[in-house]
């Protein structure tokens, strides 16, 4: 007798389902036909080792230097350390592949250190499109000591793999950027943090050594499945694994407060000597002088920061310095407004003293270029939302419109619409032009009789063009009656004519056969 459970399964329950489920499966693979013999330890490879192609690396540092200029504004001495640093671990991973790998060589994994929006992902997400290779970005606060509640670092790595596409080759060459590594440190004086700090530094010290990481995540219980699937079907297969010795770590933070421990160092130093100390006014001067021992004061461990040889401290960003990313980074925000505003037909310039302004406004956020967004996107909310409604086909971003984006707006909509009012009335006098070449009759509106089409065009949201054609339609017959009757060829078309046309022209056209019964009488006698 079976019991029926009205809750879900207990752990043994479904270890238990999860067991029969399998040997199933292995009972119907091996009622086919009988696997092939083979020594124990020995493995079956259903498909062949595929060939590894040489890696490809034939960058110089100033011209990896020169890519960075393109896209990051500032920072020229992280971008000269890092286009060495990258150019020395790349050319390391080509001569590996060639068979000529220097066992001496210590990776160089950077640390990245300086406040936010100053462009440290960018530098690296640059990096990694120029050579070709898969990135992969985290923060290091998702991350715990494996056993607790959190991801596991070695989930980097199989994220590299598909973002690789399932390429092992590629993923061992790959970039893996860790920001917000300054929140791991931990204090020695807390106890509490080890479980997200100091465990987590251990963890990533083995990844960033060299380790060998199974594609297929222990916890992830549908991969296992899988695996003992294909296992059922093509035989016993080397699970893939991902060798982490040329994966190149990079990892970041802003550090707060690592600055008061370089100074405190730099004071000490001083102390009881004629010697004057290094200038340290600003954080950016103070950070430049900082040490592995500033590191382990700050709460890693000697070992971590021992793996990451190279320290690049990005600069603070000014007002000038968001002015050129906005008029000459390729990476310019104001590239991604031009095509917004496109996709609605709209033509947008951006003018110096526009740009200048959002700059400053950004400088006051205190988060480097990303206030460049913040502003942005302030100012042109409601641009974006109204113009597309609009006839404004183009605008120009002026320091006034920045200053006050809803004023402005209201203005363009005014001109726009008094633009569109004037072309309007211009299009009805051609039609009465082209009307003379085709019937010889001419025709003439008031200001009135235009303006009123203008508006009646605006309302049906029809071209006025359209609108004069259709109501003037066949107009020509009435007034060649007219004409044959009374002689004159020029008419003038007022407000009345346009809103009823068909029962002025009956009027006029009765009435000029009135003027001709009268005008023959008075020949007649």
């Amino acid at each position: 007798m079976r019991t029926v459970h009205n809750g879900p399964p207990s752990p043994e329950e479904f270890q238990r389902h999860l067991q029969e489920f399998i040997r199933q499966h292995l009972r119907d693979a091996q009622a086919g036909p009988a696997p092939k013999s083979e020594p124990p330890g020995a493995w079956e490879r259903s498909e062949p080792e595929p060939q590894v192609e040489s890696f490809k690396f034939e960058h110089i540092p100033r011209e990896v230097k020169a890519h960075l200029d393109r896209f990051v504004i500032k920072q020229d001495e992280a971008k000269k350390v890092l286009s060495v640093a990258l150019c020395d671990h790349y050319h390391h991973v080509r001569l590996a592949f060639e068979g000529k790998a220097t066992p001496n060589y210590a990776k160089q994994n950077i640390m990245l250190i300086g406040p936010t929006g100053v462009g440290k992902t960018y530098l690296i997400r640059s990096l990694a499109d120029l050579i070709g290779v898969p990135f992969v970005k985290a923060d290091a606060t998702k991350f715990s000591e494996t056993g607790y509640v959190g991801g596991d670092v070695e989930d980097l790595v199989r994220d590299l793999y598909r973002r690789a596409e399932g390429d092992v080759q590629r993923a061992q060459y790959g970039i893996i950027y860790i920001d917000e590594i300054d929140k791991l440190a931990t204090a020695s004086n807390l106890e509490g943090r080890d479980v997200s700090g100091r465990g987590v530094q251990t963890n990533l010290l083995k990844l960033m050594e060299e380790t060998e990481v199974p594609t297929r995540s222990p916890q992830d219980i549908a991969g296992q499945i899988q695996a003992m699937m294909e296992f059922t079907q093509r035989g016993r297969k080397a699970p893939a694994t991902i060798n982490t010795k040329h994966i190149l770590f990079v990892v970041s933070g802003a550090f707060g407060g690592l600055e008061k421990l370089v100074r405190k160092r730099l004071r000490e130093a001083t102390i009881g000597f004629a010697a004057k100390g290094p200038s340290v006014e600003t954080t950016d001067q103070c950070l430049e002088h900082v040490q592995t021992r500033d590191f382990i004061d700050f709460g890693f461990e000697p070992e971590f920061v021992g793996r990451l040889p190279v320290r690049v401290v990005c600069q603070s960003l000014a007002v000038d310095d968001l002015f050129q990313i906005l008029k000459s980074s390729e990476g310019s925000i104001i590239r991604q407004y031009e095509q917004d505003f496109a996709a609605y037909g709209i033509e947008v310039l951006f003018q110096d003293e526009g740009l200048r302004l959002i700059a400053e406004l950004a400088g006051e956020e205190q988060t480097g270029a990303r206030g460049l967004m913040t502003v942005a996107e302030r100012v042109f909310r409601n641009l974006k939302f109204e113009l597309p409604s609009t006839p404004v086909k183009r605008f120009l971003v002026t320091r006034e419109l920045v200053e006050d984006p809803v004023r402005e707006l209201q203005k363009l909509v005014a001109a726009s619409q008094d633009e569109a009012h004037v072309v309007s009335r211009q299009i009805v006098h051609e039609f009465a032009r082209r009307f003379a070449e085709s019937h010889g009759l001419r025709i003439r509106f008031t200001d009135e009789a235009a303006d009123r089409l203008v508006a009646l065009a605006a309302e049906q949201g029809r071209p006025a063009r359209e609108v004069c054609a259709e109501r003037f339609k066949d107009y020509q017959f009435g007034l060649k009656l007219i004409v044959q009757n009374t002689g004159p060829r020029e008419f003038v078309i007022g407000p009345e004519a346009v809103e009823a046309p068909d029962k002025v022209l009956s009027q006029w056209v009765v009435t000029s056969y009135r003027q001709s019964e009268t005008k023959a009488g008075e020949d007649r006698t």
